[in-house]
């Protein structure tokens, strides 16, 4: 259920076949708050049967498990992509809040128009919420796991012959965060770099 690599997760796979073992990975979607309330979204992938002896679990830890294949580390694959769409949404969040606020716009009146109109999703009211604030607290989802979430989904691509240069450019952001000592910030608090690239 960890989020690991790709090439991790064929390798566990692998190894359980040989020794004739059932292997399921089932990452999850969801900040620590949703895990407490047994809400969290489990992608899962194997073979079938081990899956559905592993349903009741996934029930009470979430709201909804998804089936995605036969082939365990499509789920892996799943998940780092999922993070990796939470940070550009994080980074794009982040680039209009320095501008708004930039431009002396209350940014608690810009999250409103746009978590209630267009952006209604909890990804952009979670982290819009903590943007406009410029306050990463609870921490959720640390800033270098969120890092290492990104490197593995670089691997990933690069295996796949896949350019990706938005995770080339939140690579760069996650260095320039932990060089400004936010390691042990949400992952949110790459907003920090935009707003010190605009002089806020």
């Amino acid at each position: 259920m960890s989020t690991i690599s790709v090439g991790l997760s064929s390798r566990l796979a692998k190894s359980h076949a040989e020794k004739h073992q059932n292997y399921v990975a089932a990452p999850v979607f969801g900040r620590p708050e949703a895990a407490a309330a047994g809400r969290l979204f489990i992608v899962s992938a194997g073979a079938s049967e081990p899956i559905e002896r592993c349903r009741s679990l996934f029930a009470a830890m979430g709201q909804r498990t998804f089936m995605i294949s036969e082939d365990a580390p499509a789920a892996n694959l799943i998940k780092l992509s999922g993070n990796f769409l939470t940070t550009a949404v994080i980074e794009s969040l982040a680039e209009s809040f320095a501008l708004v606020r930039k431009a002396g716009v209350d940014p608690l009146k810009f999250l409103e128009v746009l978590t209630e109109s267009m952006f209604s999703a909890p990804v952009y009211k979670t982290y819009g919420a903590m943007i406009a604030a410029d306050n990463f607290e609870p921490v959720g989802f640390k800033l270098p796991l969120g890092f290492k979430g990104n490197r593995l989904l670089q691997a990933a691509a690069e295996e796949a012959s896949v350019p990706m240069p938005m995770v080339s450019l939140m690579h760069d952001r996650f260095v320039a965060a932990l060089a400004q000592g936010l390691g042990n910030a949400d992952w949110a608090a790459v907003a920090r770099v935009a707003y010190k690239s605009a002089g806020l």
